[in-house]
């Protein structure tokens, strides 16, 4: 007869983890500082301005929504390397998140400064 030990305080353990480090991820996220930033648009522009609402947005994607589902993504690799099973797609989509919040900032520096046009 093999022992076999007894696992069931596994679980409840790493859904703690993936809980905290979840609820962490959207409390730095959404950290900006001592002052509150309310009714803030872009610099020079109104959100309602078609340009204002479009960097916002972009902003938006590429500095809370990417990194926050790539940190999320890289927690699903390590739960899934830790349960034995695949972990490549779960690296693959965080690296994928990461570029996705790449391509968006470098969208919103095109867009902040290409006011000259193409030269």
């Amino acid at each position: 007869m093999k022992f076999q030990a007894d696992l069931t305080w596994k679980r409840p353990l790493i859904v703690l983890a993936i809980m905290l480090l979840a609820i962490g991820q959207f409390v730095v996220a959404q950290n900006l500082g001592t002052a509150p930033q309310t009714n803030v648009a872009v610099q020079g522009e109104t959100a309602a301005q078609p340009e204002g609402a479009f960097l916002n947005f972009i902003n938006w994607i590429g500095n809370v929504i990417a990194p926050v589902g790539a940190g999320g993504a890289v927690v699903g690799a390590v739960v899934s390397w830790l349960t034995g099973r695949g972990f490549g797609r779960w690296l693959f989509a965080a690296a994928a998140l990461l570029a996705v919040s790449g391509v968006t900032r470098l969208i919103e520096f095109w867009i902040t400064n290409g006011t000259a046009g193409v030269t």
